[in-house]
């Protein structure tokens, strides 16, 4: 059998995208605590729904090429999930925190898209046309994971901005409601 550098790649990319979102079964449960959104709440609980369902496709993908998953540590979700830690550790309120935790989630979806994207690209040219069908499957969860995150931004970006300006009027001591009657 002729050694093939691109199926060692393939192999390593794997098991860096499983230490990925063994990270994340053990983040979302954290962003979801996090958020004062219900809706943002129940997102990142049903994301992780689907992510415990991607670790068990990338096992199903080792048994199938009989490797073992672990052995790798990915350093850039590692840094995701820090950077997502921070934001929880900041004194952000309301919107702000859930805007602040949309921005780390949709950093982390895209890690993802770019890191799926390439291990399918792989699998498609080694021949894996089932490990193929397993990631294409989760590259599509990952986007509309994504495309999620981004509608509920729509809406928590806007409450976000507004209340920084509830907040400053608030701290200069100006009642909300006579506040909001001067700004219309």
């Amino acid at each position: 059998m002729e050694h093939n550098e691109l199926k060692e790649l393939y192999i390593d990319e794997l098991r860096d995208l499983y230490d990925a979102e063994n990270k994340l079964v053990k983040a979302l449960p954290k962003l979801a605590n996090a958020a004062n959104s219900d809706k943002l709440r129940a997102g990142f609980e049903e994301h992780l729904e689907q992510t415990r369902g991607h670790v068990e496709r990338l096992e199903e993908i080792f048994e199938a090429l009989g490797e073992k998953p672990t052995g790798k540590k990915c350093a850039g979700m590692a840094g995701l999930v820090k950077e997502g830690e921070e934001i929880m550790d900041e004194d952000f309120s309301g919107a702000v925190m859930d805007a602040g935790l949309i921005s780390a989630a949709q950093r982390v979806e895209h890690y993802e898209i770019a890191a799926y994207g390439c291990v399918n690209a792989w699998a498609q040219l080694l021949g894996e046309s089932e490990a193929s069908a397993l990631l294409e499957k989760t590259l599509e969860e990952e986007k509309e994971t994504d495309q999620k995150l981004t509608k509920l931004s729509e809406q928590i970006n806007v409450e976000a901005k507004g209340s920084g300006g509830e907040k400053e009027e608030a701290e200069q001591g100006i009642p909300a409601r006579k506040a909001k009657s001067a700004r219309a």
